[in-house]
């Protein structure tokens, strides 16, 4: 791919299967998940569908699903603009849906990330009145870009990761996936991962929280947890989150500095972690590239954007 290519040439309809895992026994899935309904597919490693199981599609390939439908109000955003994303998820009646039961405690998660697993964003709107949601976004560089929304409708028989492509037009000029590195560092911050993925099997990963060489030990809790891990596989972005081993006030889990999941990567290729963590009163986002099994690496074109860190 040159370097400078139109956005509308990029947007390649992807439909390679992102298998589910099921029985991990341990907190696994989208947001809100337990490790009992982790267990049951949307969970394991898609974060929708049974496991590949039920015939349902992976998590976040879909605009619908179950009868529920991602429908934003527009597709086009400009490049370094602030906008009021709007959308609403509507029902198998065609409305949009009013009634959630929250997941973590927001009635709604926001992910969002460039086709290039770059300018990961993650986020929560705010309710309009009638279904609609609004959020204030920019998207800084031209590309597509993958929204994401993780909802369980009132009525609905489990979590929905639904997603739908959303455009900047100009040149795309893709960045490259980083090479796997065991450190990222974020605003003065340094995470270390431990442990990795192997394919069809679950395995442990724990990302250690330092400041100017010490261990956090006072992280505080962001969203019901002292973590939150979002996985996207490249080439299609199918969809994983994944939460931690344990929860703030259950006696057991310590506040840093280490975050341990239990996470399956259900077929070999290159993966993008990204891990949102609080402290001193702002949520940091450290970003990791993981290879479970043998990759072939994907084209990049040698391109000199970096990818972004939220």
């Amino acid at each position: 791919m040159n370097s400078a290519t139109k956005v509308g040439a990029y947007a390649v309809g992807l439909a390679v299967v992102f298998g589910g895992a099921a029985g991990l026994g341990k907190v696994v899935g989208p947001v809100g998940a337990s490790a009992e309904t982790a267990s049951h597919g949307h969970g394991g490693a898609a974060g929708g569908g049974d496991g590949g199981a039920a015939g349902h599609a992976p998590g976040g390939l879909q605009i619908s699903e179950d009868g529920y439908t991602l429908v934003p109000r527009g597709t086009t955003l400009a490049a370094g603009e602030r906008t009021d994303f709007r959308f609403t998820i509507n029902g198998p009646d065609g409305k949009p849906v009013t009634g959630y039961t929250p997941l973590h405690g927001k009635r709604l998660h926001l992910i969002v990330a460039r086709r290039d697993l770059s300018g990961f964003q993650h986020l929560h709107p705010s309710e309009a009145g009638g279904g609609v949601w609004t959020v204030p976004i920019t998207l800084a560089k031209p590309g597509v870009y993958r929204f994401f929304t993780d909802v369980q409708p009132d009525g609905a028989k489990r979590q929905l990761t639904l997603g739908t492509d959303v455009f900047v037009p100009g040149d795309l000029r893709p960045a490259p996936l980083p090479e796997p590195a065991r450190v990222a560092k974020v605003d003065g911050y340094e995470v270390t991962l431990s442990g990795g993925l192997t394919p069809g099997k679950s395995t442990e990963l724990t990302l250690s929280v330092s400041k100017d060489g010490r261990p956090v030990t006072d992280l505080e809790p962001y969203l019901e947890a002292y973590g939150h891990l979002v996985a996207l596989r490249q080439g299609d972005l199918a969809y994983l989150h994944v939460h931690p081993d344990g929860e703030p006030g259950d006696g057991e889990t310590e506040p840093g500095p280490g975050i341990t999941f239990f996470a399956e990567a259900p077929s070999p290729g290159a993966y993008r972690l990204y891990l949102d963590f609080k402290h001193d009163g702002k949520v940091r986002t450290a970003e990791f590239t993981v290879h479970a099994g043998s990759v072939q690496a994907a084209p990049t074109g040698g391109h000199d954007d970096q990818p972004h860190t939220h």
